[in-house]
């Protein structure tokens, strides 16, 4: 087996779950503002700290000041496959369940990495984990970020 037979394995493995999918068939459906990361390549370590200013998602060196647990939840799936824009969901309400979503495919993702390799070597796994996590960048960047600012109807005429 391949490292590229174990991708296309996993990933239809994981069918609906792909985390790409989600993203595009649950998220960019969504009204949503693009998000961008200040930093270069996927961090090593990605911390949510709860300070007395609110909740922030360390990633790497950087502090990211989120609004709720549930975005800073949402944001570290991203910042672990190194995205550098993204669209985080307007309506606040959703960012938890989408949050839920999008660490329960990459925690599966894992877990199907480590299962389909288990005999194999740990540099094959790392190979595979890789290659995963650079089609979902490729993909999660296919499928844009949105743009900066939210639009809104300005509609206000009265309809008789």
């Amino acid at each position: 087996m391949t490292v590229e037979d174990c991708v296309v394995q996993i990933r239809e493995r994981l069918g609906d779950a792909w985390l790409p999918q989600i993203y595009r068939d649950r998220v960019r459906k969504l009204r949503t503002r693009s998000y961008h990361f200040e930093i270069a390549g996927a961090p090593k370590r990605i911390l949510i700290q709860h300070t007395l200013l609110g909740v922030e998602l360390k990633v790497g060196r950087k502090r990211l000041l989120c609004p709720d647990l549930a975005t800073a939840r949402y944001l570290s799936v991203f910042a672990r496959l190194g995205c550098q824009d993204v669209a985080l969901p307007y309506d606040i309400t959703k960012i938890s369940q989408l949050a839920d979503e999008l660490e329960s495919s990459w925690y599966r993702m894992l877990l199907l990495v480590d299962q389909d390799a288990k005999t194999k070597s740990l540099s094959f796994r790392s190979r595979v984990r890789g290659s995963l996590v650079a089609n979902i960048r490729a993909e999660i960047a296919a499928a844009g970020a949105g743009t900066r600012i939210p639009e809104f109807k300005q509609s206000t005429k009265r309809q008789n």
